[in-house]
């Protein structure tokens, strides 16, 4: 077999590769470079001996992205206020038509799969996005059969009873809404910021301590509004800032561009027309993905 058959099959199926190593590790750098090792892994195997390659890449993956996210654990407990997955940049309606892709990527799941421990969550991801089979998931976790389905069955009902509703993107709605955010935010319409968002709306801000953000999350509509005015209306207002609308995580985001780098990527979740979530990624070495499109798939 030659080494562009390698290629071939690992390119097609990257997508899908780096959609399972995304979910995993909440880290498109990561991501990155778990996908280059296993490549390099890869291109060493005798294909003759590979009967599917979807699964074997699976597992290779997984597998390596264990070894990553075991490996950053105490770095994420030693982080400097709230740590939020790195945003990732889609094409306008990439994950939009599979709902469960959709979910699966969106910030709010994937702040929920860090309260899961690594192996509990590899299994979630592999069962409920992928729909592995048992038996190839104990392959890529290194665990009996058995224990992969009482681990899936633990993650299942963990992820089901702590998720609010999903609830997929009208587009219509969804643009309307964030134009309105965005004209109250630039004039400084504290009340129509406020008819926005859900009365217990959340900001919730990463920086790693690399930047101003709040330690904590802020909850309540008013002072969320507060917070969104002072960084939006008067921080920003008079400087050469730049702002980008785009689809991160398969919901509305704003990429703020300031001085000619990239500031921050805020972005919005809207359930029953109403802002319930914002989430603000602050630290610089997680915005290097926003400036890379990302294709994926299951």
């Amino acid at each position: 077999m030659t080494t562009d058959e390698h290629a071939e099959r690992f390119t097609v199926l990257r997508p899908l590769l780096f959609t399972i190593v995304y979910e995993i590790l909440g880290s498109a750098t990561e991501s990155d470079d778990v996908l280059q090792d296993s490549y390099l892994r890869w291109a060493e195997v005798d294909l003759a001996t590979v009967r599917d390659t979807k699964s074997y890449l699976a597992r290779l993956v997984t597998r390596q992205a264990l070894n990553t996210l075991r490996a950053s654990a105490r770095r994420r407990e030693e982080y400097v206020g709230p740590w939020l997955p790195e945003p990732l940049l889609l094409d306008e309606h990439d994950a939009a038509a599979d709902l469960v892709l959709a979910e699966s990527v969106s910030m709010a799941m994937l702040v929920l799969l860090e309260t899961l421990t690594p192996d509990e969550r590899a299994v979630f991801v592999l069962r409920e996005v992928f729909g592995f089979h048992h038996h190839d998931i104990a392959a890529a976790v290194g665990r009996p059969v058995a224990t992969v389905r009482q681990v899936a069955h633990r993650a299942r009902e963990h992820v089901h009873a702590r998720r609010k509703r999903f609830e997929p993107a009208d587009t219509a709605s969804t643009a309307r809404i964030t134009e309105q955010f965005m004209a109250a935010t630039a004039t400084g319409d504290f009340a129509g910021l406020l008819s926005l968002l859900a009365p217990d709306a959340t900001w919730t801000a990463d920086s790693g301590g690399k930047t101003t953000a709040a330690r904590r999350p802020v909850v309540g509509a008013e002072k969320v509004a507060a917070v969104l005015l002072d960084l939006f209306h008067k921080k920003w207002q008079m400087s050469d800032l730049r702002v980008e609308m785009v689809n991160c995580n398969n919901a509305p985001a704003i990429v703020a561009h300031l001085g000619g780098r990239v500031e921050g990527a805020f972005l919005i979740e809207i359930i029953d027309g109403k802002i319930t979530n914002f989430y603000a990624v602050r630290n610089p070495d997680k915005l290097l993905a926003v400036t890379v499109r990302r294709q994926i798939s299951r």
